[in-house]
């Protein structure tokens, strides 16, 4: 009995101390999220709100419109007649690029700094969620990298930012005692 008791003992100075590491495991989840979504974005700029426009092709030829459809995959390109596409496709197309482009600057931003923490990750989550249901439906993305994206998201948006960020020094989430 003792030994055990010592083992609980042991055990709950161990997670005391371990609690301390809760804000910088929180830092360091929001900086390696925000730094993957935020690389992408810059991809998609040739500049201060110049969006690049090869991005419109990738979006359109290899996310929505695909030589080689995926299983479960939205396809957009049904009205494709002689390599060409239907007006409306091609505009829905560039929107879902120019916000995509957007939001992965703007979201990255707000989660670096710990502002609306909750919000943004909910945003880069619906976002990873939309690419994985939509764009890539299969095993292998989901298990290769966007659970990981999903995982640190899902902590942002259900535990918050943590002690080094705006949100808490603006008090928009209450402090832990």
């Amino acid at each position: 009995m003792i030994l055990i008791q010592r083992l609980k003992a042991g055990y709950s100075w161990l997670t005391s101390k371990a609690n301390m590491l809760e804000p910088f495991a929180l830092l360091l989840a929001r900086l390696a999220v925000a730094r993957v979504f935020f690389m992408s974005g810059l991809t998609k700029w040739n500049g201060f709100l110049s969006f690049n426009p090869d991005k419109y092709d990738l979006f359109l030829f290899e996310f929505f419109c695909p030589e080689d459809k995926r299983a479960g995959a939205l396809v957009l390109c049904t009205d494709q007649a002689a390599g060409t596409y239907a007006p409306t496709t091609q505009w829905i197309v560039e929107r879902f690029a120019n916000m995509a482009g957007v939001m992965e600057i703007l979201l990255p931003i707000l989660i670096v700094f710990g502002l609306t923490s909750r919000l943004a990750a909910a945003g880069l989550l619906m976002m990873t969620l939309v690419i994985e249901r939509l764009v890539f439906p299969d095993a292998g993305s989901w298990w290769g990298s966007h659970v990981w994206w999903a995982t640190i998201l899902f902590v942002i948006v259900a535990h918050g930012p943590g002690k080094f960020s705006l949100d808490r020094l603006f008090k928009l989430e209450a402090s832990k005692s």
